[in-house]
Protein backbone atom coordinates (compact mmCIF):
# COMPACT_ATOMS: atom_id res chain seq x y z
CA UNK A 1 0.00 0.00 0.00
CA UNK A 2 1.76 3.25 -0.82
CA UNK A 3 1.40 6.50 1.08
CA UNK A 4 1.08 9.58 -0.29
CA UNK A 5 1.97 12.89 1.70
CA UNK A 6 -0.79 15.90 2.28
CA UNK A 7 -1.48 19.03 2.96
CA UNK A 8 -3.65 21.71 4.58
CA UNK A 9 -5.06 23.25 1.44
CA UNK A 10 -7.64 25.01 3.37
CA UNK A 11 -10.61 25.21 5.18
CA UNK A 12 -14.15 26.81 5.20
CA UNK A 13 -17.70 26.28 6.48
CA UNK A 14 -19.99 23.53 5.50
CA UNK A 15 -23.73 24.11 4.37
CA UNK A 16 -24.21 20.16 3.99
CA UNK A 17 -24.00 19.77 7.79
CA UNK A 18 -25.29 22.80 10.27
CA UNK A 19 -21.85 24.14 12.31
CA UNK A 20 -19.68 21.79 10.51
CA UNK A 21 -16.71 22.70 8.12
CA UNK A 22 -14.90 21.26 5.03
CA UNK A 23 -10.96 20.76 5.46
CA UNK A 24 -9.16 20.09 1.97
CA UNK A 25 -6.39 17.91 2.35
CA UNK A 26 -3.92 18.66 -0.61
CA UNK A 27 -1.91 16.05 -2.04
CA UNK A 28 1.77 17.15 -2.05
CA UNK A 29 3.19 17.66 -5.42
CA UNK A 30 0.15 16.87 -7.17
CA UNK A 31 -3.70 17.70 -8.25
CA UNK A 32 -5.31 15.53 -5.55
CA UNK A 33 -7.78 17.18 -2.83
CA UNK A 34 -9.43 15.65 -0.09
CA UNK A 35 -12.58 17.34 1.42
CA UNK A 36 -13.08 16.51 4.80
CA UNK A 37 -16.17 17.27 6.98
CA UNK A 38 -15.17 17.80 10.35
CA UNK A 39 -17.21 19.75 13.65
CA UNK A 40 -16.26 23.58 14.41
CA UNK A 41 -14.09 22.56 17.78
CA UNK A 42 -11.26 20.96 15.60
CA UNK A 43 -11.85 22.99 12.98
CA UNK A 44 -11.04 25.99 15.72
CA UNK A 45 -8.15 23.71 17.25
CA UNK A 46 -6.69 23.62 13.72
CA UNK A 47 -7.03 27.30 12.74
CA UNK A 48 -5.62 28.34 15.74
CA UNK A 49 -2.95 26.41 14.86
CA UNK A 50 -2.45 27.78 11.64
CA UNK A 51 -2.70 30.97 12.21
CA UNK A 52 -0.37 30.47 15.44
CA UNK A 53 -1.90 31.82 17.20
CA UNK A 54 -1.79 31.45 21.50
CA UNK A 55 -4.82 31.31 23.62
CA UNK A 56 -4.56 32.18 27.09
CA UNK A 57 -4.89 28.56 28.01
CA UNK A 58 -4.27 25.45 26.48
CA UNK A 59 -6.64 23.53 24.26
CA UNK A 60 -7.17 20.39 24.50
CA UNK A 61 -4.95 19.53 21.22
CA UNK A 62 -2.04 21.51 23.42
CA UNK A 63 -2.40 19.73 25.91
CA UNK A 64 -2.47 16.54 24.25
CA UNK A 65 0.72 17.45 23.27
CA UNK A 66 2.64 18.96 26.20
CA UNK A 67 1.35 15.79 28.09
CA UNK A 68 2.87 13.37 25.14
CA UNK A 69 6.07 15.50 25.14
CA UNK A 70 6.59 15.49 28.92
CA UNK A 71 6.50 11.78 28.47
CA UNK A 72 9.31 11.25 26.03
CA UNK A 73 6.21 9.98 23.48
CA UNK A 74 5.96 11.88 19.87
CA UNK A 75 3.55 11.45 17.41
CA UNK A 76 5.95 10.74 14.32
CA UNK A 77 3.04 10.95 11.51
CA UNK A 78 -0.61 11.07 10.83
CA UNK A 79 -2.36 8.16 8.32
CA UNK A 80 -5.44 8.34 7.22
CA UNK A 81 -6.28 4.75 6.85
CA UNK A 82 -9.68 3.93 5.91
CA UNK A 83 -12.35 5.64 4.21
CA UNK A 84 -15.53 3.62 5.44
CA UNK A 85 -19.31 4.60 4.26
CA UNK A 86 -18.16 8.15 3.93
CA UNK A 87 -16.18 8.66 7.13
CA UNK A 88 -12.27 9.07 6.87
CA UNK A 89 -10.63 7.42 9.85
CA UNK A 90 -6.65 7.84 11.12
CA UNK A 91 -4.15 6.98 12.90
CA UNK A 92 -1.43 8.81 15.14
CA UNK A 93 1.92 6.98 14.78
CA UNK A 94 3.48 7.61 17.69
CA UNK A 95 7.54 6.95 18.99
CA UNK A 96 8.00 6.65 22.79
CA UNK A 97 11.99 5.73 22.09
CA UNK A 98 11.11 2.08 22.45
CA UNK A 99 8.12 0.88 20.75
CA UNK A 100 6.07 2.49 17.52
CA UNK A 101 2.45 2.25 18.02
CA UNK A 102 -0.15 3.35 15.91
CA UNK A 103 -3.24 4.93 18.04
CA UNK A 104 -7.10 5.44 16.53
CA UNK A 105 -8.13 8.60 16.27
CA UNK A 106 -10.88 10.68 14.60
CA UNK A 107 -9.66 12.78 11.09
CA UNK A 108 -9.48 15.79 12.53
CA UNK A 109 -8.28 15.38 15.91
CA UNK A 110 -5.03 13.76 13.73
CA UNK A 111 -4.85 16.88 11.51
CA UNK A 112 -4.88 18.99 14.60
CA UNK A 113 -2.37 16.91 16.23
CA UNK A 114 -0.12 16.25 13.10
CA UNK A 115 0.30 20.34 12.76
CA UNK A 116 1.30 21.04 16.78
CA UNK A 117 4.17 17.90 16.25
CA UNK A 118 5.24 19.34 12.64
CA UNK A 119 4.54 16.04 11.48
CA UNK A 120 3.68 14.15 7.87
CA UNK A 121 -0.32 13.86 7.01
CA UNK A 122 -0.36 10.30 4.72
CA UNK A 123 -3.14 8.53 3.01
CA UNK A 124 -3.79 5.82 0.75
CA UNK A 125 -4.20 6.08 -3.16
CA UNK A 126 -7.14 4.07 -2.32
CA UNK A 127 -8.57 6.37 -0.18
CA UNK A 128 -7.80 9.56 -2.90
CA UNK A 129 -9.22 7.35 -5.45
CA UNK A 130 -12.32 6.51 -3.75
CA UNK A 131 -13.15 9.94 -2.21
CA UNK A 132 -10.65 12.51 -3.86
CA UNK A 133 -10.97 14.82 -6.37
CA UNK A 134 -8.71 16.47 -8.84
CA UNK A 135 -7.89 20.06 -9.57
CA UNK A 136 -7.43 20.54 -13.44
CA UNK A 137 -4.55 23.45 -13.77
CA UNK A 138 -5.61 23.64 -17.49
CA UNK A 139 -8.60 25.01 -15.98
CA UNK A 140 -7.49 27.12 -13.81
CA UNK A 141 -5.34 28.82 -16.66
CA UNK A 142 -8.21 28.62 -18.92
CA UNK A 143 -10.37 30.53 -16.01
CA UNK A 144 -7.90 33.15 -15.76
CA UNK A 145 -7.31 33.82 -19.43
CA UNK A 146 -11.43 34.20 -19.87
CA UNK A 147 -11.47 36.41 -16.73
CA UNK A 148 -8.79 38.63 -18.61
CA UNK A 149 -11.83 39.00 -21.50
CA UNK A 150 -14.04 40.14 -18.74
CA UNK A 151 -16.27 36.51 -18.10
CA UNK A 152 -17.81 36.09 -15.27
CA UNK A 153 -17.34 32.37 -14.46
CA UNK A 154 -13.62 32.99 -13.37
CA UNK A 155 -12.92 32.86 -9.38
CA UNK A 156 -9.37 33.55 -9.39
CA UNK A 157 -9.89 37.52 -9.42
CA UNK A 158 -13.18 38.29 -9.31
CA UNK A 159 -12.98 42.02 -8.11
CA UNK A 160 -16.30 42.39 -9.41
CA UNK A 161 -17.82 40.57 -5.92
CA UNK A 162 -17.27 41.58 -2.00
CA UNK A 163 -16.20 38.99 0.43
CA UNK A 164 -19.60 38.50 1.73
CA UNK A 165 -20.32 37.47 -1.73
CA UNK A 166 -17.51 34.86 -2.33
CA UNK A 167 -18.29 33.29 0.93
CA UNK A 168 -21.39 32.79 0.21
CA UNK A 169 -20.67 31.50 -3.64
CA UNK A 170 -18.42 29.21 -1.60
CA UNK A 171 -20.74 27.83 0.84
CA UNK A 172 -23.51 26.75 -2.10
CA UNK A 173 -20.45 24.90 -3.78
CA UNK A 174 -19.58 23.39 -1.18
CA UNK A 175 -23.54 22.44 -0.34
CA UNK A 176 -23.28 21.16 -3.61
CA UNK A 177 -20.11 19.29 -3.80
CA UNK A 178 -18.00 21.55 -5.99
CA UNK A 179 -15.11 21.19 -4.13
CA UNK A 180 -12.96 22.32 -7.23
CA UNK A 181 -15.09 25.71 -7.78
CA UNK A 182 -15.01 26.38 -3.42
CA UNK A 183 -11.29 25.72 -3.48
CA UNK A 184 -11.00 28.32 -6.12
CA UNK A 185 -13.26 31.08 -4.49
CA UNK A 186 -11.13 30.29 -1.56
CA UNK A 187 -7.75 31.02 -2.99
CA UNK A 188 -9.56 34.45 -4.14
CA UNK A 189 -10.20 35.33 -0.66
CA UNK A 190 -6.93 34.41 0.68
CA UNK A 191 -5.37 36.07 -1.54
CA UNK A 192 -7.75 39.40 -0.74
CA UNK A 193 -6.19 39.39 3.35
Amino acid sequence: MKKVQMEIAGMSFSQVQSGAYALILGEIGGKRRLPIIIGSAEAQAIAIELEKMKPARPLTHDLFKTFAETFGVRVIEVFINKFIEGVFHAVLVCDDGHNIVEIDSRTSDAVALALRFNCPIYTTEEILDAAGIVIDENALIEEEHSHEAGEEENLLGWEAYSDEELEQMMQEAIENEDYERASKIRDELKQRK
